[in-house]
């Protein structure tokens, strides 16, 4: 601290006429000083980041939000960027959960593709929060916001990438067609916008393959990136209603015929079960590229699980990881349960959901036939919820894993492409069902050790997106030219 009298002369010195102009220097400069040492963003990448804020400060949540003010966001860009009007189609049955179409016509040389991502986000509460879920906040090299890990990040890339094409006077050899929905996550009654398109406007979203933002992608763990993921295959979501039944009475007089302890019984026996392993070839390939990029005791466990028959103890330790297990079998865990109908009464009803996710190639009835066995007690009815979802696995086609080699090499040149099963479900469940290949290539990244979608503070590396900004670019492009004019 400065002594009284000199604090005194260096006032009266800052204050002097002479002084102004390094004060406004000084000024101007602590107003510069937060965005020092940041790299300019090309135009590209200010645009990318500016429908990127758009999409994420618009709330497509199930309970409150508007997915058709999304869709008419990203239209005005596209009439603004000289889209003919009849290309751009906002649709759906719902007031506040349109879809969006945009159709970029080509030559007509080879059958159309559709690009695929979602608008609709899960629900995310502001007391949940660090930041406001519903603003594009940048922190610490991080985008944080509902959605930029899925699948406003999907959308905002393809979207950039058809816009920037077109700025270019690209000439494709066949149509793209850009599908953003509402609907995937679901919630409530909503209709799937997928589901939906297919079913009542198929020629607006008819091509020959279908690339979905949504899945796929880099890989990465402790910030090393270790692949990049194509899903080609996925499981198959469906869930069971067990019930077990009895006259009930009064609490006072318990009766052996306890419905909460039969089903209890039951969910015991079906907690130790597990479903026999059975490898795919999207599952196998993906084994045979993981064990030369995991060490130590993985590696051999992979390679182990690939001999005839399998190494039983490879089986054993993949079988008990949470990230491995799914790709192996399928899949059966209770999620819900409910039972009794007040305190002082004997239950005369109790109920479970159990939630399978089966391998592509397993059938609800056998599955069905599965549980039934497990529970071993034929007073638990076992009922499916609705129809299961199910779509073969795509196959891995030059057309397509050339197109991703090209577009990878130019970001992340010798990162093995590997191909994935998605344990979870997607819309490309819908295209494959109908015969149409859906393929996930989303050009963001995952990081293995910190998966937030869905969940609080969910986030994308800063530096991830604008790679996925040009590696969707480059993708399109090649998927969209003529062979060897990439």
């Amino acid at each position: 601290m400065c002594a009284p009298h000199a604090c005194l002369q260096v006032g009266n010195l800052l204050h002097s006429s002479d002084m102004k102009p390094f004060l406004i220097a000084a000024v101007s400069l602590a107003n510069w000083l937060p965005l020092l040492g940041r790299a300019e963003l090309s135009p590209y990448q200010q645009m990318g980041r500016e429908i990127y804020r758009e999409l994420i400060e618009t709330d497509t949540s199930h309970s409150k939000g508007d997915t058709t003010k999304a869709a008419e966001l990203l239209a005005t860009r596209f009439r603004t960027a000289g889209f003919p009007e009849t290309d751009i189609q906002v649709i759906g049955p719902a007031a506040t959960n349109r879809n969006l179409v945009v159709r970029f016509r080509g030559s007509g040389a080879k059958p159309p593709v559709v690009l695929l991502a979602h608008l609709d986000v899960v629900e995310a509460r502001r007391e949940d929060w660090s930041f406001d879920p519903f603003r594009l906040t940048e922190k610490d090299g991080f985008f944080y916001g509902r959605g930029t890990s899925d699948d406003k990040d999907g959308a905002t890339t393809l979207s950039c990438a058809l816009l920037r094409l077109r700025q270019e006077h690209f000439q494709p050899d066949r149509d793209l067609i850009l599908a953003l929905t509402a609907g995937e996550e679901g919630g409530g009654d909503v209709y799937n916008g997928v589901e939906w398109l297919l079913k009542t406007h198929r020629d607006l979203v008819d091509g020959v393959l279908c690339l979905n933002a949504d899945a796929g992608g880099v890989e990465k763990r402790q910030g090393k990136r270790l692949l990049y993921a194509v899903q080609a295959a996925e499981k198959i979501y469906q869930s069971y209603r067990l019930e077990a039944k009895a006259p009930g009475g009064h609490s006072s007089k318990p009766t052996p015929d306890n419905p909460i302890y039969r089903l209890a019984r039951g969910l015991v026996r079906l907690s130790a079960f597990e479903f026999p392993v059975r490898l795919n070839e999207t599952t196998r390939g993906y084994f045979t590229k993981m064990s030369r990029i995991e060490t130590g005791q993985i590696a051999a466990d992979m390679k182990g699980i690939l001999l005839d028959p399998p190494d039983p103890n490879a089986l054993k330790n993949l079988s008990s990881s949470i990230a491995y297990n799914p790709l192996l079998r399928t899949t059966a865990v209770a999620t819900m349960l409910e039972a009794g109908h007040a305190e002082n009464a004997l239950p005369q009803t109790a109920r479970a959901i159990v939630n399978c996710r089966l391998l592509p190639d397993d059938t609800p009835a056998n599955v069905l036939q599965t549980l039934r066995q497990v529970l071993g007690d034929d007073q638990i009815s076992v009922t499916p919820l609705k129809p299961a979802d199910a779509g073969p696995p795509s196959p891995l086609t030059p057309e397509v894993l050339g197109a991703i080699e090209q577009a990878k090499e130019k970001l992340w040149p010798a990162l093995p492409v590997v191909p994935e099963m998605e344990t979870g479900a997607t819309d490309g469940v819908s295209f494959r069902r109908i015969g149409i290949p859906a393929y996930g290539i989303t050009g963001t990244a995952e990081d293995l050790d910190d998966v937030r979608a869905h969940g609080k503070d969910e986030r994308m590396a800063v530096q991830d997106f604008y790679d996925a900004l040009e590696f969707e670019y480059q993708l399109i492009k090649a998927i969209a030219s003529k062979s060897g004019e990439h």
